[in-house]
């Protein structure tokens, strides 16, 4: 059997409740595509392109890829991390060797802060109504 062509990784990241699917395929340039858009339309502004394409530059891979992202959920900011961390997941996969800078980085790492929730009797997660002592 002729083995597939164009093989790719894919992997989930995810942030908050954003979560983004990155396809790496090897290819002889780098070009990103968010959401069927370039990269610089769907994160507008330069630090949240760099926080996007951060896994490319802590493992410094000499190999390029085109990378092909899904993200929904969550606001701009949590889906740039989310699509960080589903690249790093994807260059795990592709190269053991490649762990070590990412972890190191933390980018392995799946952020659990996230909002708390709203208890009953309160105005919000912890903050109370006034209270008088009369």
């Amino acid at each position: 059997m002729a083995e597939k062509e164009n093989k790719y990784i894919e992997s989930v990241g995810r942030r908050k409740t954003a979560v983004a699917r990155a396809r790496l395929t090897e290819a002889s340039k780098t070009s990103f595509v968010v959401n069927d858009k370039a990269l610089e339309d769907h994160f507008l502004t330069p630090e949240l392109q760099r926080i996007a394409t951060e896994a490319f530059a802590t493992a410094g891979t000499a190999i390029k890829f085109k990378v092909s992202i899904k993200v929904k959920g969550g606001g701009i900011a949590g889906q740039a991390v989310a699509v960080r961390h589903a690249i790093s997941r994807a260059l795990n996969e592709y190269d053991a060797v490649l762990r070590a800078p990412l972890k190191k980085a933390g980018f392995l790492k799946r952020d659990p802060r996230a909002k708390e929730r709203r208890k009953f009797g309160l105005k919000k997660a912890r903050k109370a109504p006034q209270w008088s002592k009369r």
